[in-house]
């Protein structure tokens, strides 16, 4: 069943009941302030860094499920409701929740009185605005009042959920007019604050939790909201929030409407540090004035909605399946943003307290975003480049406030580093920028250490090379990709860091994921040495790379599909060889589109046994047969039950792998096939199922093993956005940027049909028309670029020109 419904030409997903399986939620804010905000007003906001820079709470595990967020509570006579049904859960006569592009609506009718909120971030500024409309349907004249409600954290998340001895007696506040400053932490030198404001006089406040809520109540049941009077407390200590009471008067029909502004704000600290706790309001008072009349939110409103359709034009496809057409066109692409700015950071399955940016999430992240904003994915290069080691592996996650490499996490997964080739050569690719190879970036932000961004490119290549197991593959280190595949968990030196130590003398677990990613990428980092006229060395990178191919067809093919890994006892692992965990999806799928087996066969014969033994309704499982008991020499991937993560889940992240494998192999029917089967705009009829928000992509979903089959987890925030926009746009659709120009090579199913497509490529906008007479699956018969009949299937790139129209036909 359905929760609600696409609205293709306003780029929104319109929610119909506020009882969806899960909350469902948007992302508000492009830039450094960020809010999560549910189809109920759950969620949370924070700036540049949701652990050190917390704006306001928000609790994980809380039952009722999704409780605590930016509440407005509506009291008509002896009614309390909410627009977005949570806390109090009243019973609504109408509902509607709107997501958008960075913006979310919420309509809701109970009585005579309609309300609606709009809520987004503007583009430029540390502020998330709430517009709020109150209109009386009826016939007689209303008088209700309003109550807002925000409860600040106390910045630091972290701190914030432990240190309770402490915090329970920091928090500060100010109340000047209508603005709640919010300024615990200021008196301690910091040099920040936040604040809570609307643009009307108020007929009372409460900042102090206690006061508004009442003892032993919860957000359900506010005292102040029940009794209709704010008490004006002023927290001293405990716990702060923010709520303003505005008493409303509504003449019949009659429509009033206030903004509220809740914003973050830095000031330059006095160095006498005469009054350490009296904040300076100027830059709060700036946004407050600039916010105060409808007609600025308005105006800000339409520039946000023009930011996003200027970001769509660059790629654009008009097909007979508008299923495919809306998530290339909007919602994958705006997931890609999301991922891009969010890593692994902040969702409503990561905390925004632990992960931080990961070195391979980013990586992978940026495969699917450079083409919206390729200067952003430049600086995001440089950044992750600097957490790199100098031996060429990199700690595998970093805050993204400090940039900084987290310690507590470490290093040791060694797929680590050849991500950096591969998201620096996709920008290169669509950029043509060489510039950033000169780039002279530090190795662990430590300047003394800064080479060349192609000196951290050689070391990431070298560092696999140097790290071989006992049959010549690449060490797997702590983990590769599959970070429960712990495979060294008997090695002589547990525990310690595993790129310090050579085959024979410490973890020589093995993976034949990792000699695939060596490939493609070694060959990509070739590419990116011949465009500097570095040919000694891209040589030696495209020898290296072909000489691990046939160490992979040797050590890693066993009969009928690849090897996984070899575990610290040189045992397989994915092997029909094992009892448990038989094949995995990861060697089948990244193997076969490093161009490994291709000719020789092993490549269909590897993706055949994907699809009979892994393949199921929902998706293709990670592994097969599933592990039924703890397999201590593997580690965590066996520690899950049958079916969930790890363990036989559908992994949505390398479907796509999949389907581009089949796409080298010319199989489009099959290629489709596996991309829609995880496609949220597919899933969406069966949303009783899957339960997660049938507008983006989850990271998993339960196999056929698990009770659950078909129900997905950790939505939002998974390398499956980029991944999948990849395989679409680049494979699928067949659009993909060469150092040379556009190639265009599409892989579809049969009956598809011709399509149109619309690709902006460096400074040329491309207007290509695909036409397919013969039916085929691939294959390109000629090409018109300008009504010229061009060789091959690379468009020649020509920097003079900024439109080109191109006519494929395939046969």
């Amino acid at each position: 069943m359905k929760f609600g419904f696409f609205d293709d030409n306003n780029r929104e997903y319109v929610i119909t009941t506020p009882k969806t399986p899960l909350p469902w939620i948007n992302y508000l804010g492009c830039n450094d302030f960020f809010t999560l905000y549910s189809n109920t007003c759950g969620g949370y906001t924070f700036y540049k860094d949701a652990k050190l820079l917390r704006l306001t709470r928000y609790r994980y595990n809380n039952v009722p499920t999704d409780n605590g967020g930016k509440y407005f509570y509506i009291k008509d006579g002896d009614t309390v409701w909410n627009p977005g049904w949570q806390p109090v859960k009243t019973e609504l006569d109408n509902y509607e929740c709107r997501h958008g592009m960075g913006y979310t609506t919420i309509t809701s009718n109970k009585g005579d009185i309609k309300a609606t909120t709009l809520a987004f971030v503007p583009l430029n500024d540390t502020c998330e605005l709430t517009k709020v409309t109150l209109t009386n349907t009826g016939s007689a004249d209303k008088e209700v009042k309003l109550f807002s409600f925000v409860e600040w954290c106390l910045f630091n998340a972290d701190d914030d959920s432990r240190n309770f001895q402490r915090n329970l007696s920091t928090g500060e506040v100010e109340v000047v007019g209508s603005t709640i400053y919010h300024k615990t932490e200021y008196r301690e030198r910091r040099n920040h604050y936040a604040y809570f404001s609307v643009n009307t006089e108020v007929d009372g406040f409460d900042t102090n939790r206690d006061a508004f809520l009442g003892a032993y109540r919860g957000f359900d049941d506010p005292v102040v909201v029940e009794e209709g009077k704010a008490t004006n407390s002023i927290t001293s200590g405990w716990s702060p929030i923010g709520s303003h009471q505005i008493n409303v008067s509504l003449k019949a029909g009659e429509s009033k409407t206030f903004v509220f502004i809740l914003g973050y704000a830095e000031v330059d600290r006095d160095k006498k540090w005469e009054a350490p706790n009296v904040i300076n309001k100027e830059p709060a008072l700036a946004l407050i004035n600039k916010y105060k009349d409808e007609a600025a939110v308005d105006k800000a409103f339409a520039e946000l909605k023009d930011y996003w359709t200027n970001l769509f034009k660059a790629y654009q496809v008009k097909s007979s399946d508008e299923k495919l057409d809306r998530m290339v066109n909007i919602w994958n692409q705006y997931q890609c943003m999301i991922t891009f700015n969010m890593s692994r950071s902040a969702s409503y399955y990561e905390s925004g307290i632990g992960r931080g940016m990961g070195f391979r999430d980013s990586c992978q992240d940026l495969l699917g975003f450079v083409h919206l904003i390729p200067e952003r994915a430049r600086e995001r290069i440089l950044d992750i480049a600097a957490t790199q080691f100098p031996d060429g592996s990199a700690y595998h996650q970093y805050q993204p406030l400090t940039k900084k490499g987290n310690a507590d996490i470490g290093s040791g997964f060694n797929d680590d580093p050849l991500w950096l080739v591969a998201c620096t050569s996709a920008y290169i690719r669509e950029t043509g920028d060489v510039s950033i190879l000169d780039e002279m970036v530090p190795f662990n932000n430590d300047e003394s250490l800064a080479r060349p961004l192609l000196e951290h490119l050689k070391r990431s290549f070298d560092f696999i090379t140097n790290a071989r197991g006992p049959h010549n593959l690449p060490l797997i280190g702590r983990a590769d990709w599959n970070d429960c595949l712990n495979l060294n968990c008997f090695s002589e030196h547990p525990g310690e860091s595993f790129q310090t130590f050579g085959p024979s003398e410490g973890p020589v677990a093995e993976s034949v994921f990792i000699a695939g990613m060596y490939v493609k990428y070694g060959r990509e980092y070739a590419d990116l040495n011949e465009l500097v006229v570095n040919n000694d060395e891209a040589s030696r990178a495209r020898k290296l790379a072909d000489e691990m191919v046939d160490i992979v067809l040797d050590a890693g093919w066993d009969g009928e599909w690849f090897v996984r890994a070899y575990d610290a006892n040189s045992n397989k692992v994915g092997s029909k060889e094992c009892e448990e965990g038989q094949i995995y999806i990861e060697p089948q799928g990244f193997c076969v589109l490093a161009g490994i087996g291709v000719e020789g066969g092993q490549a269909k014969q590897a993706l055949d046994s994907v699809k009979e033994k892994l393949d199921t309704k929902y998706g293709v499982m990670i592994l097969q047969p599933a592990y039924t008991k703890y397999h201590v020499e593997l580690g965590e991937v066996s520690s899950y039950p049958p079916g969930y993560k790890e363990n036989a889940g559908i992994f949505c992240h390398n479907n796509p792998w999949v389907s581009i494998a089949e796409t080298v192999i010319g199989r489009g029917d099959r290629a489709f096939e596996i991309y829609r089967k995880t496609c949220p705009a597919y899933v969406e009829e069966i949303s009783e199922i899957h339960r997660t928000e049938p507008y983006v992509y989850s990271q998993m979903v339960a196999g056929a093993d698990a009770p659950r089959h078909g129900e997905a987890k950790n939505s939002w925030l998974t390398g499956t956005a980029a991944w999948t926009f990849v395989n679409v746009s680049q494979h699928i659709l067949g659009v993909y940027p060469t150092h040379k120009g556009l190639q265009v090579n599409p892989c579809v199913p049969k009956g598809f049909g011709d399509f149109t497509l619309t690709r902006k490529y460096r400074n040329t906008t491309y207007n290509i028309e695909v036409v397919n007479p013969d039916n085929v699956e691939k294959g390109v018969k000629e090409m018109y670029v300008n009504g010229n009949l061009v060789s091959g299937n690379i468009i020649p790139y020509d920097a003079s020109q900024t439109e080109a129209s191109v006519k494929i036909v395939m046969g």
